[in-house]
């Protein structure tokens, strides 16, 4: 989802293909990277510092994080070198729109081109493909369901990518995670147990519950909420991409976490894993949102909320954190609540469930539709929409932070 009203008819495109392409050339060139790039290096600290002073990690595992991070690094800059040679590929097949959100001044009228997420996909899947060269043998353990894991991926850019080409009807959309999961559900060779709360224990009178094909049938509902949250939770320039990249760093200093407290050679193994699909998703996402980030010059499409909800439902499935995932995801579950009714027909459903614009004064209005969106300007008051991202994305940093706060008094309670 995003906030646009598609383009005018591919025969009109056509007729002016020259003033296509200047548009596309003055819209796509990004002057927020050295930001992004100030942004990164200063939340990298924290980062690194865990890996290498504040815990002690094994040498091996420490070096496959490094590789995958230098490979995650060249993806970053060949993200930023591809997305403006795509944007004019997608510009001449007439897939462009128009930002509703700038309706009624001169940035209304510019047309944004869509679908970039393809490039973010595919630079991914490109990064994650070569980084088993350095990591895995041919009879590694987790070589299987790490190649299930981007399968299921590759899937999911290919039916978001569809969705984007075909306009695919909402209750439609519900289906594709599932089917693109089934790759990784196949594959999938782990337990199917879960840990009873100790709390619990004494009315399941078993510390451990194996749920069998329940927890098959938990992992595929995942799939579809983690993908479907990020599409609905979205609208507004750089929320999309930026609540992906604020869980996919709190993802990974989870993930530095369990493996520096952790004695237990699969747990570590597993939470690696994780490591090395979300640094590639974090590098990616933070080349993509230096064209994302308001006003944006680029749309991702549904192409790019698919892949990244289904790359960190892969991450909290295989590297056992789902409760702890769903807790990161605090604000698309409020926004999930919040859409329900609209959702299930209970109430009138519009096509874009977008604020009002007003182009005296550049401000968005609250409507009654239920998003987070709405309600939060509803309670915070009219915001600019630069304003009203960055609020979001403050309220994405405090659920994720509540997520670790909750962990560390629940530790020895709880589990």
């Amino acid at each position: 989802m995003a906030a646009r009203k598609r383009g005018a008819s591919k025969q009109a495109a056509e007729s002016h293909p020259k003033s296509t392409e200047s548009i596309a050339e003055a819209q796509i060139t990004s002057s927020k990277t050295s930001k992004i790039l100030l942004f990164s290096l200063i939340f990298s600290i924290p980062y690194f510092y865990l890996i290498f002073y504040h815990y002690t990690i094994e040498t091996e595992l420490k070096k496959s994080i490094l590789i995958n991070a230098a490979l995650s690094l060249a993806g970053f800059f060949l993200t930023l070198i591809m997305i403006p040679v795509a944007s004019r590929y997608v510009l001449r097949r007439n897939m462009f729109g128009y930002d509703i959100n700038k309706k009624g001044t001169p940035q209304g009228l510019i047309k944004v081109p869509e679908s970039l997420g393809i490039v973010v996909g595919i630079v991914f899947l490109v990064v994650a493909i070569l980084f088993q060269y350095f990591n895995f043998t041919s009879d590694s353990n987790w070589l299987v369901e790490y190649n299930a894991a981007l399968a299921s991926i590759c899937f999911m850019i290919l039916l978001g990518f569809m969705d984007d080409v075909l306009d695919i009807p909402w209750r439609v959309k519900l289906l594709l995670p599932s089917i693109a999961a089934l790759p990784l559900l196949m594959a999938y060779a782990g337990h199917t147990t879960i840990m009873i709360p100790k709390p619990l224990v004494e009315y399941v009178g078993t510390e451990i519950l194996d749920l069998g094909w329940i927890y098959k049938l938990y992992m595929g509902l995942l799939a579809v909420f983690c993908t479907n949250s990020i599409n609905i939770h979205a609208g507004i320039n750089g929320l999309e991409v930026g609540q992906t990249v604020v869980i996919a760093f709190a993802i990974l200093i989870h993930n530095i976490m369990q493996i520096g407290a952790s004695s237990n050679p699969e747990t570590k193994q597993a939470h690696a894993f994780s490591i090395y699909l979300v640094q590639p998703l974090f590098a990616t996402s933070l080349a993509l949102l230096s064209y994302n980030w308001y006003p944006s010059s680029v749309f991702v499409g549904d192409t790019y909320t698919y892949f990244a909800g289904m790359t960190m439902a892969v991450v909290g499935i295989l590297g056992h954190y789902s409760e702890t995932l769903l807790i990161f995801f605090l604000p698309q579950i409020i926004n999930f609540l919040l859409s329900l009714p609209q959702l299930a027909g209970i109430i009138p459903c519009p096509r874009h469930r977008l604020p009002r614009f007003d182009p005296q004064t550049g401000l968005l209005t609250g409507t009654n539709d239920g998003t987070l969106v709405n309600v939060s300007l509803r309670i915070f008051g009219r915001r600019s929409e630069k304003s009203l991202c960055i609020l979001l994305l403050v309220l994405q940093v405090l659920g994720c932070c509540f997520c670790f706060l909750l962990r560390w008094i629940l530790t020895g309670w709880y589990k």
